[in-house]
């Protein structure tokens, strides 16, 4: 196996499994205090259900892009990077969201599922549902942000390595959640998911890299269709991306060890042009800066209160 691959999605499916492990097993523990334990079986199926739309969700996309492929094939090198620049889009905003929103939302998380998990038992008859969709949604959100990631990273050849990375993700998650509550095991979750934010903050970054890469190279193509167009490229080396700033090509190549892993796992390029590199520092210093006051809400209380 390609590990240089699987890695990332490994990263990825491991700190979204643990996610929805805290929210199943939180559920799970509620029931268990409530002494309703035949209800179990319902957020064990929507655990099942949350992982097959996920699968699901996965099949459609890519049997999509294989039928637009089909219809459109002229135009490949012109769909293909601006479906990849959609992607890459929207996987930057639901894990920027995700990182941020979780780090805000950890302190509270327990008891806003807690106090949801009681108001379904009051409902009576209702109440399993109420369960199943808790659960399905939290497992089938975890899993479309890991779906998205995959096809914005995800190169020919590697797909195997990917998916088998995803899978050792999920049961590393799978097992940290039955360590938490099932073997009563003690992990610094807050430290964990710390690392974990860290590590994501910068795959995400490399997808702001990838991003502008790719739409370049569709106005590239764009540009050799049409010659009327040729004025979307204002260099032979880049459409919009500006001058040159880094050549990487000779002291760290993307195609060699330890350049491929930075590649795969944070985007790195051996070639870097200036927006790509403004881009890259605006992602970081406005989603990092957020991601970083969240880790010291008291902090940033204070800072609030001052400038008040």
């Amino acid at each position: 196996m390609d590990f240089t691959a699987a890695l990332p999605t490994f990263l990825i499916t491991l700190r979204e499994g643990v996610e929805a492990a805290l929210v199943v097993g939180i559920v799970l523990a509620c029931l268990n205090k409530a002494n309703q334990p035949q209800l179990n079986r319902w957020a064990y199926l929507g655990v099942l259900a949350g992982l097959v739309g996920s699968i699901m969700i996965g099949i459609a996309l890519g049997s999509g892009l294989q039928q637009l492929q089909l219809v459109v094939p002229n135009l490949e090198a012109v769909v293909k990077p601006l479906l990849n620049v959609l992607f890459c889009a929207i996987a930057i905003i639901l894990l920027s969201w995700m990182l941020v929103w979780m780090t805000q939302q950890s302190r509270s998380l327990k008891s806003e599922i807690e106090g949801s998990v009681t108001a379904a038992l009051k409902k009576g008859d209702t109440a399993a549902w109420s369960v199943f969709s808790l659960i399905c949604i939290a497992v089938l959100r975890e899993g479309f942000e890991t779906v998205l990631f995959l096809f914005t990273t995800v190169q020919q050849g590697s797909t195997t390595a990917a998916v088998g990375g995803a899978i050792a993700g999920l049961v590393t998650a799978a097992l940290i959640g039955l360590a938490l509550f099932r073997w009563g095991i003690r992990i610094n979750l807050k430290q964990f998911f710390q690392v974990m934010g860290v590590l994501l903050l910068l795959i995400v970054g490399g997808l702001v890299l990838s991003a502008f890469k790719n739409l370049d190279a569709a106005l590239a193509a764009i540009s050799q269709l049409d010659l009327r167009n040729s004025d979307l490229c204002f260099s032979q080396t880049s459409c919009i991306l500006g001058p040159q700033v880094w050549d990487g090509s000779g002291i760290l190549p993307e195609k060699k060890f330890p350049g491929i892993l930075l590649k795969t796992l944070f985007g790195y390029r051996e070639h870097l042009y200036l927006l790509q590199v403004l881009a890259y520092l605006g992602f970081l210093f406005t989603v990092g800066g957020t991601y970083f006051r969240s880790l010291n809400p008291r902090e940033a209380a204070g800072k609030t209160a001052v400038s008040q």
